[in-house]
């Protein structure tokens, strides 16, 4: 029996105008700011959140890796932003 090769189906789409072209291209260079924020964000509640339970005495191992996962995901999101000169969007100065 012949192995069969899966091929991807793609839409044709109509071409974008040009006006639609640069600002689609300029939302683009956005998403890993808008990605850096959401992962600062989430990991700043998740520590809140572990950092509460350090406090009341009830912090699992796991719970301190988490933290610390927490802690790092933070950083490298802020480092993603202080390059892009946009740290004012977590509420620090740029």
């Amino acid at each position: 029996m012949a192995a069969k090769t899966a091929t991807a189906t793609t839409t044709p789409t109509a071409p974008l105008p040009p006006a639609a072209s640069v600002l689609a291209s300029r939302l683009e260079a956005q998403f890993p700011l808008v990605q850096a924020v959401t992962v600062y964000e989430t990991a700043a509640t998740h520590a809140v959140q572990l950092a509460a339970l350090a406090e009341a005495g009830d912090m699992s191992d796991l719970d301190a890796d988490s933290l610390a996962h927490a802690e790092e995901l933070k950083l490298g999101a802020r480092a993603t932003l202080a390059a892009a000169g946009r740290l004012d969007l977590i509420g620090g100065a740029s």
